[in-house]
């Protein structure tokens, strides 16, 4: 099992460097393998509090960050939570907010979460297997063809939703990775295998890992709670992994930095000040240097945006 690789490492310290290790208060909502949390203790952070859905990846984190003690708090749990987290330990506001939407190296590789169709594994893809909840095997076995197209579609962007839709429910029962991936396989035009780089069965993949963990539901709503507990001048950086998940979260900051003044007579329109700016108002990515040494950090992209003083 390959090591897991923080990415944009570089890229997020400068962006969450604290400009005073005084007292200075990170929420990492995906702890994942504690790399960046790691990083930014190092850079003057001084207390953490290490998020992630994943019981295993606590127990990682854990390890990675032993050496830094009771500076560094676990919860497990959605990023959803982060508010009563920080509560619970007396945090009224934070200096920085960092949400690494990714999988980490350990959940693709680990056969048995059933993420990746390069393994035979249980369709299972649920980031929290504590957590009662449908798993991928119950979507695509329970589901009809056209709500699994819906979701192939709308999680996938795959176009050719309807052709594997329907002949999953050809062949079902399906409970494994790689029936999964043969189905579909067998619905994808030849052509379009031809043309394309990637295994056919890549977009399905994620579309049902989506649909299973909710995570473009968690990541809209978690945007507004983070920039609610930032304090003034306070820094959230979001790291997405594909267009979905991107746009979303270029537009939830585009709403929050932007101001709206009604028009004389126009009392129906609701007004509202900005209350962040964008950092950087296109998304980093990772230079040649990190993709080369790095292949999964290639669609990775970063975006910061910066609390405003309340109004």
């Amino acid at each position: 099992m390959r090591r897991h690789i923080p990415v944009l490492m570089n890229e997020v310290v400068a962006a969450l460097q604290p400009e005073s290790p005084r007292n200075s208060r990170l929420i990492d909502g995906t702890v994942g393998g504690g790399g960046h949390s790691r990083a930014l203790l190092g850079a003057g952070v001084d207390a953490v509090l290490a998020i992630d859905r994943d019981a295993r990846a606590i127990e990682t984190a854990g390890q990675a960050l032993a050496a830094y003690g009771d500076s560094v708090n676990f919860h497990h749990g959605s990023y959803i939570d982060m508010q009563a987290a920080a509560r619970a330990l007396g945090w009224q506001t934070v200096d920085s907010i960092l949400l690494d939407l990714g999988l980490s190296s350990y959940q693709l590789d680990d056969p048995a979460r059933g993420f990746s169709f390069r393994f035979d594994a249980p369709l299972d893809m649920r980031f929290d297997r504590d957590e009662a909840g449908d798993t991928a095997g119950d979507l695509v076995n329970g589901l009809a063809a056209d709500e699994l197209a819906e979701i192939f579609f709308r999680y996938g962007e795959e176009r050719h939703s309807r052709r594997i839709a329907r002949e999953i429910v050809r062949q079902r029962p399906i409970t494994t990775t790689r029936m999964l991936a043969e189905a579909v396989a067998d619905a994808v035009p030849a052509q379009s295998k031809r043309r394309s780089r990637v295994h056919p069965a890549t977009k399905v993949f994620q579309a049902l890992r989506i649909a299973v963990n909710k995570e473009l539901d968690a990541v809209e709503r978690v945007i507004p709670i983070a920039i609610d507990l930032l304090r003034p001048g306070g820094r959230l950086a979001v790291i997405t992994f594909h267009s979905l998940e991107d746009r979303l979260v270029k537009q939830a900051f585009k709403r929050l930095a932007t101001s709206v003044v009604a028009p004389p007579g126009m009392a129906s329109i609701e007004e509202r000040r900005a209350s962040i700016r964008l950092v950087n108002r296109k998304p980093i990515s990772p230079d040649q240097a990190e993709e080369s040494a790095n292949p999964r950090s290639r669609s990775a992209k970063l975006r910061v945006v910066e609390r405003l003083q309340a109004p």
